[in-house]
């Protein structure tokens, strides 16, 4: 009886603790893509990593008559920002004109685009209980 007294008990914490353990999903659309060549890439940052270096985690997909959804699953509490962009030669890279423009689409979340390169203070936003839905246009 004391075995499966324990059993059971070891039986609730795990699942308990696998409950704890689930984060949230952030979903992103893009519906403004210009041509359904190459990609849409998309990388999750933290003030860290904001065009700085790689996201904590990173998506892509094919495009669709101009329109993309990704997903970001299992994302903890936290503040992030999200960096999109249109890969149009699928070279898994931003590519730049000679005088440093951009020669592909890109956007952040929030969509607050101005001159220069987008700031995390203005892409950031809170994952707090609740799953996500984020559109960003380029």
């Amino acid at each position: 009886m004391k075995n499966l007294i324990l059993t059971f008990a070891l039986t609730l914490t795990t699942l308990f603790s696998f409950a704890q353990d689930k984060g949230i999903t952030i979903t992103v659309t893009v519906d403004n893509v210009t041509s359904n060549e190459g990609k849409v890439l998309m990388s999750l940052h933290n003030s860290d990593t904001f065009m700085k270096a790689q996201g904590i985690m990173d998506a892509e997909t094919t495009i669709e008559n101009g329109k993309v959804t990704l997903t970001f699953e299992n994302v903890l509490p936290g503040e992030y920002a999200i960096l999109a962009l249109h890969d149009k030669n699928d070279n898994k890279r931003m590519d730049f004109q000679e005088n440093g423009m951009p020669k592909e689409s890109y956007g952040a979340s929030n969509n607050v685009m101005a001159m220069g390169p987008p700031q995390y203070s203005d892409a950031k936003f809170t994952v707090t209980d609740k799953d996500l839905n984020l559109n960003i246009r380029f």
